[in-house]
């Protein structure tokens, strides 16, 4: 984005803030820290009656869908290439092929939401609005407003994962 010094209005400091504590969640359900938090191994692959997903593909579902928004928010070096859906946004295996792969997706999440919150900061009030020159109207409001949506619809979901296969303690 901008590598000049922010031009912030009052305005645009608040709503900046407030986009932050959108995308950190936690106001009117779990964070992101609190629904993978000590989620047992042996459960993350079990793919709850009822339900078309595990813990394991919620969890990459998040972070492959993150990185897509993050990619395609950085675009000023026309670089980013469009996933096929579904399939290039679901992991095709219920269970994660070990431990590391678990704590390797969580560890991806945590840096590219870092690396999205920089946008953020780095954009003025007047780039935070203006719609990509990419894309077909998105820009970086959307996209933060989207990406705390998203979040907030699917950790909803790995909540009631851990719910069904008797994980969770909040």
């Amino acid at each position: 984005m901008t590598k000049h010094p922010v031009a912030e209005t009052d305005f645009g400091k608040a709503l900046r803030k407030q986009l932050q504590a959108l995308l950190d969640g936690g106001q009117a359900h779990a964070t992101f820290e609190q629904a993978v938090k000590d989620f047992p191994a042996k459960l993350r692959g079990v793919v709850p009656e009822g339900l078309p997903y595990s813990g394991w593909q919620i969890l990459e579902h998040l972070r492959i869908t993150q990185r897509d928004i993050l990619d395609f928010s950085d675009n000023a070096d026309g670089s980013y290439k469009e996933l096929k859906w579904p399939e290039g946004y679901w992991p095709k295996s219920a269970a994660p092929e070990s431990d590391a792969a678990w704590e390797h997706s969580i560890a991806q999440i945590r840096e590219d939401r870092k690396a999205f919150e920089k946008l953020l900061k780095s954009a003025d009030d007047a780039e935070l609005v203006a719609p990509f020159a990419w894309g077909d109207g998105q820009n970086l409001l959307r996209q933060a407003l989207l990406l705390a949506d998203h979040d907030a619809y699917h950790l909803g979901e790995l909540v009631v994962v851990r719910r069904l296969v008797g994980a969770w303690k909040k």
